[in-house]
């Protein structure tokens, strides 16, 4: 049985908690609970709306990353 993905912070993705206008307050809401071990279905549950959209296109921005596919090797709790 496969697991669902789940997504982490990129290093842009912690850069812009400091400034929440730049995203939006439902994509900072995202932002702050994903932290490489939760999915996008987890998210939704947490948030009270289906967020599978907002995550795929804060990935494709290059705010979130899928946990483990960090090149650099560096654990989302070692990021600031």
């Amino acid at each position: 049985m496969q697991r669902a993905a789940c997504y982490v912070k990129t290093a842009k993705g912690w850069d812009v908690l400091a400034r929440p206008g730049v995203v939006g307050r439902h994509a900072h809401s995202l932002l702050l609970l994903a932290n490489g071990r939760r999915s996008a279905g987890e998210l939704s549950l947490l948030l009270g709306d289906d967020v599978s959209a907002l995550a795929h296109h804060l990935h494709a921005e290059g705010y979130l990353q899928h946990a483990g596919a960090s090149a650099q090797g560096v654990a989302a709790e070692d990021l600031p």
